[in-house]
């Protein structure tokens, strides 16, 4: 899934120009126009949405500091074939950005280079050190304690922190839709559902009469970090405490697997409530052919009155919506308990390197790079956003945001910035090495602009109020931890196996016949066709191998569980 951008995409809000700061004792990194040669740095990304030269705002903040272009190599783009290809060649990328169990099987094909010399000169990756000597410790036959990697999104929090007043998932409805249909309460997914055909009566259309939904999936993020099944259905199986874990499903206790293709389940659960959505007319009929961007127009166009994604709120909420009472809230669901990971203290699970055939001008130039890819001035760019467009600093040094519609209108970014429209010029890396919950050292405050005391001023609106006095909480993570609907799981590092080729071959076929299976049951007739069609793709797994497949899932995600376990006394 490509939850990387979008996430990314929220917590960015522009680009700003500032101090320079660089790996190596402070030197100030290569500008345009000093002796330096230009370069470009290929990178090999599997977070990212976009392939091809890095353009527009961004482009200029890494030509005006480092004098360098980005070349974005995106698997998600291009294809998985490109991952052979390239390995094959033994030059994955200058830069490579892997998901962790990827990036052990590169590192023991010489494809990644040894960094440990150079970022003990590094003081801005050096701050997070603990995160970082912990994941490379962790790497099978590195007992000499050498650096490799830098984990994505670390924290400076702690491995048991919850921060986000919104966690990853959970179900958030229009307020002034939900009020309309007499605020109900909903006590489990059937009143939900009932909600969802309220809502449709009230609000068939937007305001230029374009179709609106309560629901609009999109198929192109299946199978993405690993998963199987369709992303829609496996984030929404987290409301009932569970996760899934490749062919596994981790059960609310956090110990305890069973497998996907239980029809007891939460994926059959949720894939059935899907189902029951469509058969009441609530879902986009475009669902099972349109893509991401689609639906990420319709939110922004008003045609879209739920989500699921808390980082979703970004193509709609801003403060006009939340004054006129129009913004996404969380609606509790009263036999739900929602799953939600701790702060990434140990980071995402993806993990940055240097391709092992960088010759060493470019590696200087790269650890520089990545150095002030982690420093204050970087996360202020990538969390925080430009000064003097998407925020001002006031006398006290805290930040006031401006522009708040800039990503979903994708406003014109000012020339002296680099011109264009404000979401073409994102960062298409599209994964940042500190998390947007870190604390801004300049004010003392979190570079999520949500989490700022002005924003959090300006933001309590009589919709705010009246939802905090409904639901007896200051935010959704509150109302969760007040009514023990939070399961909570620690952030660990830990090194896992990756597929057999034997394994690897399973998974695929696995993975294929239940996103296929998926997206005919969510469009099935009645239940009698859905039930066969599920009975029919577990007949068809078992065939390619499912058991074996669920027995090297949970052996391997057992290693992770046990860390879990021991993080958690």
């Amino acid at each position: 899934m490509k939850k990387g951008k979008i996430l990314s995409v929220l917590t960015v809000i522009a680009v700003s120009a500032a101090l320079l700061c660089s790996c190596g004792g402070g030197k100030k990194a290569s500008k345009a126009g000093d002796a330096n040669a230009p370069m470009t740095f290929e990178i090999y990304d599997v977070a990212a949405n976009y392939q091809g030269m890095q353009s527009g705002w961004f482009a200029k903040v890494v030509k005006d500091k480092f004098n360098i272009e980005l070349n974005i190599i995106a698997p998600q783009v291009a294809g998985d074939s490109i991952y052979q290809l390239r390995a094959s060649s033994g030059n994955l990328g200058d830069i490579v950005l892997l998901e962790a169990t990827q990036f052990n099987d590169c590192l023991e094909a010489g494809l990644i280079k040894d960094i440990s010399a150079e970022i003990k000169n590094c003081p801005n990756l050096m701050k997070f050190d603990d995160q970082i000597s912990t994941f490379n410790k962790g790497l099978p036959g590195n007992s000499a304690g050498k650096y490799y990697g830098i984990p994505t999104e670390m924290t400076d929090t702690s491995p048991t922190t919850v921060t986000q007043e919104r966690i990853y998932s959970l179900p958030q409805l229009k307020w002034d839709l939900y009020n309309k249909i007499g605020a109900p309460e909903i006590k489990n997914l059937d009143d939900l559902l009932k909600a969802f055909v309220e809502i449709r009566k009230i609000h068939p259309t937007n305001d230029k009469g374009d179709p609106a939904y309560p629901l609009s999936l999109w198929p192109d993020w299946d199978g993405g970090d690993g998963m199987i099944g369709i992303a829609n259905v496996v984030q929404l199986t987290t409301w009932y405490g569970e996760k899934i874990k490749g062919s596994a499903i981790l059960k609310q206790d956090g110990k305890t697997f069973y497998p996907l293709t239980e029809k007891t389940g939460t994926y059959y659960k949720m894939l059935k409530f899907l189902n029951d959505a469509y058969r009441l007319k609530v879902v986009d009929p475009d669902s099972g052919t349109q893509d991401w961007n689609s639906v990420c127009a319709k939110i922004s166009n008003g045609q879209t009155d739920f989500i699921w994604y808390t980082w979703e709120i970004g193509f709609w909420n801003t403060f006009d919506r939340y004054n006129d009472g129009s913004a996404f809230c969380f609606i509790p669901v009263k036999d739900q308990r929602y799953y939600a990971d701790s702060d990434s203290y140990y980071g995402s699970g993806r993990v940055f390197g240097v391709g092992s055939k960088v010759d060493d001008a470019k590696y200087k130039r790269i650890m520089e790079f990545l150095d002030w890819y982690a420093s204050p001035e970087s996360l202020v760019i990538q969390h925080a956003g430009l000064e003097g467009f998407n925020y001002e600093v006031g006398a006290n040094g805290k930040y006031t945001q401006l522009n708040d519609n800039a990503l979903m209108d994708n406003l014109p970014v000012p020339e002296q910035f680099g011109g264009g429209g404000y979401s073409d010029g994102f960062n298409a890396i599209n994964q940042w090495i500190g998390s947007s919950i870190c604390t801004n050292p300049k004010n003392g405050e979190l570079y999520n602009y949500q989490y700022w005391s002005s924003y959090k001023e300006k933001n309590m609106t009589q919709m705010r109020r009246d939802w905090e006095k409904k639901f007896n909480a200051a935010n959704a993570t509150d109302y969760m931890s007040k009514n023990n609907a939070l399961v909570v799981s620690p952030s660990v590092s830990v090194s896992l196996p990756s597929d057999s080729a034997d394994i690897s071959v399973i998974r695929n076929s696995v993975n294929q016949a239940v996103c296929d299976a998926s997206w005919r049951m969510i469009f099935a007739k009645n239940d009698a066709e859905f039930d066969k069609m599920w009975d029919d793709m577990v007949k068809e797994l078992k065939g390619f191998g499912f058991d074996e497949l669920y027995k090297f899932d949970v052996e391997k995600h057992t290693i992770e569980v046990n860390a879990k376990l021991a993080a958690m006394k």
